[in-house]
């Protein structure tokens, strides 16, 4: 953008979901300020967050940042759970809500995420929509800041960060559970850690460090980032870690942790039998199941599911052409849209098609994918009933009962619904419970287990008699 003109002011009618003294472009002259336009939903949106953390830091002399969230669906137009993803993603920046698109339609953004880049002078220097632009960003803000320091303007006060923090409690954003007839897995997603346990929560092991990072180590002196989906395979666990963008290995036995597929940074390589596993680079693993030698994956940031054989150690596109749609077909020729929870059928797969508010199949035999619940990208809601009727709102994780039930976690419905193979309904599970964004389902041992994502805790439904409680954590 070469002739600048000056950047609208934030509206007032902001919602400021984690600061009570709002910014304002006026008192941000003499510093270059990035406005975040995104939507908590959006997988690309989060993959450009630790881009921000990167030039925030660099340039915390001399650069602001503003997160603007706008939000797709209904359930994310209330500010209380923007504040639960903004803390979720370890944001330290003021964030404000904009359910009525105003700071959107001023500076005419048209996709999520675009960074709008204003100049000391509070001028409008670039609109970057997209994700992966650390160095053109981080280009720009340099030239930006010497740009306004030869003009003897720029101001060199740190920002204060910014923070309304979550309870101090034993989990925090559990994401996913796996649950066999005597233990406990949970992604502790918060804590950046996967902890085994007993039924009742006492604590046993611990693998991954606490803190964010990617490194291969023995119980907790390995590193994770997020960790979410986990399957059993023999006598090893399988982690998507989503945050590090890459498929772990736990070894029961000894508690080794290794990396299998991904190398720790976000990227869109394209399997091919010259690469190995761990030199291509893949967006956002989320889920995970195996089968005899061969795992499958969901990508969420590529709009895929992938197949590793563990044999050949060979990575192979499974289903998804990678174009974000919902559209069946053969496995190549289908599209997904942020496919990000898996589950076994048989030899089949069923699919949380998150943005997509659909559950989908695809078939083992042949790849062909079928859609069971959803009609469109935005074709979201709360409707019970009928397959052809019924309606989700980004659900996130699903799991499959003996019985012919598919329990979904219908997370921005905070709800768990159940679809009937047989018949074909749709129904909610009547739980006298309040379900806060539960992004987490497993079946087992007689019980439905869900992850109450952002009440940071697990619950236990017993199959038979309905009732329901919350689990203790203790070590």
């Amino acid at each position: 953008m070469n002739a600048r003109v000056q950047a609208p002011e934030l509206p007032p009618a902001l919602e400021w979901v984690n600061t009570d003294q709002p910014p304002t472009l006026a008192a941000l002259r003499g510093r270059v300020t990035l406005l975040h336009f995104w939507t908590f939903d959006c997988v690309n949106c989060l993959n450009l967050l630790p881009d921000l953390r990167y030039v925030e830091n660099k340039y915390h002399d001399g650069l602001s940042v503003i997160g603007i969230h706008t939000p797709k669906y209904a359930y994310q137009r209330e500010a209380t759970p923007v504040l639960k993803a903004v803390n979720r993603h370890h944001i330290r920046h003021a964030v404000a809500n904009d359910p009525n698109y105003l700071a959107w339609q001023a500076y005419g953004v048209s996709a999520w995420p675009t960074v709008a880049v204003v100049d000391a002078q509070g001028q409008l220097a670039a609109l970057l929509p997209g994700e992966g632009r650390r160095q053109e960003i981080d280009t720009l803000v340099a030239h930006l800041l010497d740009e306004a320091a030869a003009r003897d303007m720029r101001v060199y006060e740190s920002s204060v960060p910014v923070q309304r923090p979550e309870p101090r409690l034993p989990l925090r954003f559990p994401r996913r559970l796996l649950v066999t007839d005597s233990v406990l897995w949970i992604a502790d997603s918060g804590h950046n850690r996967i902890l085994e346990c007993t039924h009742e929560g006492r604590i046993q092991r611990q693998f991954g460090s606490g803190n964010p990072g990617f490194w291969d180590g023995r119980n907790q002196d390995a590193g994770f980032t997020e960790p979410q989906g986990m399957t059993l395979l023999k006598d090893a666990l399988y982690v998507a870690d989503t945050g590090n963008h890459a498929l772990r290995r736990i070894r029961l036995l000894t508690g080794e942790v290794e990396t299998v597929a991904g190398t720790g940074a976000c990227g869109y390589d394209v399997p091919n039998d010259a690469l190995e596993p761990t030199k291509l680079a893949m967006s956002a693993p989320t889920a995970v199941v195996g089968m005899g030698e061969r795992l499958y994956f969901t990508l969420a940031g590529q709009h895929q599911i992938w197949q590793l054989d563990l044999i050949k150690n060979r990575l192979a596109v499974f289903a998804g052409n990678g174009q974000l749609d919902l559209i069946d077909g053969d496995g190549p020729a289908a599209s997904f849209a942020q496919p990000s929870g898996l589950a076994l059928l048989g030899q089949q797969l069923v699919v949380a098609d998150a943005a997509a508010s659909a559950i989908r199949l695809v078939r083992l035999l042949d790849n062909r994918v079928s859609t069971l619940v959803g009609m469109g990208l935005y074709e979201f809601g709360d409707a019970p009933g009928r397959r052809d009727t019924a309606r989700l709102q980004h659900p996130l994780d699903v799991c499959v009962d003996p019985r012919g039930l598919v329990f979904i976690a219908d997370s921005y419905n905070g709800k768990i619904k159940a679809l009937n193979l047989r018949s074909g309904e749709v129904r909610a599970l009547n739980l006298p419970y309040r379900l806060n964004e539960p992004a987490g389902v497993a079946v087992a041992a007689g019980a439905l287990w869900i992850a109450n994502t952002n009440a940071h805790e697990i619950v236990r439904v017993d199959l038979s008699s309905g009732q329901i409680r919350r689990l203790n954590f203790s070590e």
